[in-house]
């Protein structure tokens, strides 16, 4: 019966959490980690941001390495000297070696390097799909980079099949030239050498669709955008969940945050607590039919277990 339970099998459901830079989405992201965590489910956080600030809100460093913060809860920032060295060893040529293939009519294989994502994002997606494909958790949650780098990450699917697509025709249509291009493009290895066979990228689109089919599914995907009741925020929030309908990612809902409680001993918290009330109203229009979560600014910055958990109680109940 033991053996049974370490062996299960998980479905992941995934969060994303992502808004303009300052409006606490990575309070958010932690504070939601944690509470489905004392919900006694297993959580990985992944911090896709290049500015980690996840280790600051649990008050806990963290690292590139998969660590445990505590029972059931689980954490990684993407660390992107790695991640850059891993990109260039999976998937660039060697500057050097590309003198090869002129002449050959293939340069243009090199041309939808220019296309990808930023590193960051890259290995964002290589561990987006290495934990789609683990079960190891019950719900995994991404703390992105702000607004714009989130959507060029949720935009990756699309660009690295079209990349690899276009390899693989290449691939086929150059089957002359094929020991030249295993050289230079290790997507893979047989008995310790390079390999750039038609399996392995077919595979690698295989992949890519099943993780496009999860970030359309609304059952496996919540995307949430972090705002705060001020206008610049709301237009920006606006223009995310146009980008995010065109890549057909469901977001579930809108977290507005940093709302000034109510202080009647405090004419000026008044005025900018009536005028924030005013901007609430305008989000829950334009958003209309999203669930929408209204989170208290707080006394104090929000950072550590105790604080974090009240945060989660505050969102969740």
């Amino acid at each position: 019966m033991v053996l049974e339970k370490l062996k299960k099998k998980r479905e992941p459901v995934y969060y994303f959490f992502s808004g303009k830079g300052g409006v606490g989405k990575t309070s958010i992201a932690a504070a939601t980690a944690l509470w489905f965590s004392e919900q006694k489910k297993k959580v990985l956080i992944i911090s896709t941001d290049p500015a980690h600030s996840l280790g600051d809100s649990y008050n806990v460093p963290i690292g590139g390495s998969i660590k445990k913060l505590r029972k059931n809860l689980f954490a990684v920032e993407i660390d992107p000297a790695k991640a850059m060295e891993e990109y260039k060893e999976k998937f660039m040529p060697k500057i050097e070696n590309i003198e090869q293939f002129k002449g050959l009519g293939i340069e243009e294989a090199f041309d939808v390097a220019g296309m990808t994502p930023g590193i960051d994002e890259v290995a964002a997606f290589d561990k987006f799909l290495q934990y789609m494909h683990s079960r190891e958790y019950d719900v995994i949650i991404f703390d992105t980079a702000p607004t714009g780098h989130a959507l060029r990450f949720l935009s990756f699917p699309e660009v690295l099949d079209s990349w690899v697509g276009r390899i693989i025709k290449i691939r086929l249509k150059f089957s002359g030239v094929v020991n030249i291009i295993k050289k230079v493009l290790p997507f893979g290895k047989e008995e310790g050498k390079p390999q750039l066979g038609t399996e392995q990228l077919e595979n690698l689109k295989t992949r890519i669709e099943e993780a496009r089919e999860v970030l359309s599914n609304p059952e496996k995907t919540n995307y949430n955008i972090v705002t705060i009741p001020q206008q610049m925020a709301i237009v920006e929030s606006e223009r995310a969940l146009k980008t995010l309908k065109e890549y057909r990612i469901p977001v579930k809902s809108i977290v507005i945050n940093q709302i000034i409680p109510p202080n009647q001993k405090c004419s000026f918290c008044t005025i900018k607590r009536n005028e924030q009330l005013e901007r609430v109203e305008t989000i829950k229009k334009k958003f209309a039919g999203l669930e929408i979560f209204e989170v208290p600014l707080f006394e104090k910055e929000i950072g550590g277990f105790t604080a974090l958990s009240k945060l989660g109680k505050k969102m969740y109940g």
